[in-house]
Formats: C-alpha cells, structure tokens, sequence
C-alpha cells in the first residue's frame, strides 16, 4: 500500500498562487469562506464552480498555501480528462489535514475512479479532515453515475466564482503587474482587453511576456511602447496571439 509521504511527490504546488496574489474583484465572500475552511472556523468541504480562466486552480493552490503556512498536511492535484492517474493516488489521502481536487467533473463516467472516490471521501470525512473541490458546474450538473458520490458532492459549501467585469479586469491587470514590480496604466489595460484573450490565465502569461519585452529593451512599458511590441512582434508570435 502507498503511503501518504510517497502521494506528497504528486503534489503539484505552486508557491506564487497565494490568496494575496489573487484578485478577488466580486469574490471576496468566496475567498473568506476558503480562508475560514483552512483556518479550521469554517465548511469542511467546500465545492466552488465557475467558468474556465477565473483562478479556480488559484485559489486551490492558495488553500494549500494557508494550509502549509499553519503547518498543515495538504495535498493537490489537477484532474485531466486525457490522462486519469491510477485511482490508487486516492490512498492514504485521508490523512492529510486538507485535499485539494480540481476539475472533479473529470472523473464522471469513469467507474474506477467514481467508486475509489466514494471510499476516500468516507474515509476522509471520518478523519474530519477538510476537502476543497473545484469544477466548472454545479455538483448536480456533473454527469456522475454513483448516486451515493453525488450525493456526497452536494454536501458542505457550494460557492460559485464569479466573473470579472472589463473594469475588474483592468484592474486585475495593473493589480498583477504591480506584483510583478512594473506598471501598466489603465489605458494599456483596456487596449489589451480590446485586443486579446479575456481570461486570466491568458492575462497573466501576457504580462509575464510584454514584462521581459520591456526588459529586454530597457524601457518602461508605455502605450506607444507596447504597442510598438505588438506591431513588431505579433506575426512572429513571439510576444502575444490575438483575440479570436
């Protein structure tokens, strides 16, 4: 049987994506209730749901995060519909203080998976430790086949992630760029909505990029600048790749 200090080396923990770095915008109730949840004054399970490109995976990470910070076993991983591990990574998880799953609708339809899920969940639950799930439904709309998993799903707290608005997003930009030590006004902002992918992963990845053109050149990103960067770089596709 493995153990819980062999599942540890699956664990894929990211130390940037802290509740600190996350831009709540509409959802600073959501994130109190995550913070509560680890903090041990809240759900024991919590279900959260929204739209691909949020922070979903984010805010995960950043219950892991919380979790590490108050010395406290926690464990993550990133469900794909491609590439299902062995359900024998569910051993020995219910030890840890918190598990952390994403993309839970990933395991519908697979009944190995849909079963080894039910015995970790009792046996989780039994140990009262917490549990944080994340899909892009409610917990009824996954198309689960075990009606007593499904069940179990709608248990605890289900929250809902909200999306941004443009001017939450441009925002979310300079808030973001400000963590990575360098400025964007909020008229680059609301060119870059203009122009390319709305979510936030996407967002990010962009300000990682346009932040080494910037150091590249050695000059501080302006309008004309970026712009120029655009200009220069887009049918390479070196720097960014339009809206579609």
């Amino acid at each position: 049987m493995k153990q819980p200090e062999q599942l540890a080396l699956q664990f894929e923990f990211n130390a940037t994506q802290t509740f600190d770095s996350f831009f709540p915008a509409n959802n600073t109730e959501l994130v109190d209730h995550l913070k509560q949840s680890i903090d041990i004054i809240g759900e024991r399970q919590v279900f959260i749901w929204g739209d691909s490109g949020l922070g979903k995976s984010h805010l995960l990470q950043a219950c892991c995060h919380r979790a590490k910070c108050q010395k406290l076993d926690s464990f993550y991983f990133s469900l794909s519909p491609l590439n299902l591990p062995d359900p024998e990574l569910l051993i020995g998880l219910e030890s840890f203080d918190l598990v952390c799953f994403d993309n839970i609708e990933h395991i519908a339809g697979n009944k190995d998976w849909e079963h080894a899920f039910f015995n970790f969940y009792n046996l989780q639950r039994d140990q009262g430790n917490m549990l944080i799930l994340s899909a892009s439904c409610t917990p009824n709309q996954i198309d689960i086949k075990l009606p007593d998993l499904k069940t179990r799903l709608n248990w605890g707290l289900t929250l809902k992630l909200q999306p941004l608005n443009d001017m939450d997003r441009i925002t979310a930009l300079i808030f973001k760029a400000d963590q990575m030590g360098f400025e964007i006004s909020s008229q680059m902002g609301q060119f870059l909505l203009t122009h390319y992918d709305r979510d936030l992963s996407s967002l990010w990845s962009l300000l990682k990029k346009l932040d080494h053109a910037s150091l590249a050149a050695k000059k501080k990103l302006t309008l004309p600048f970026l712009k120029k960067i655009i200009n220069e770089e887009l049918y390479s596709n070196k720097i960014l790749t339009p809206k579609k």
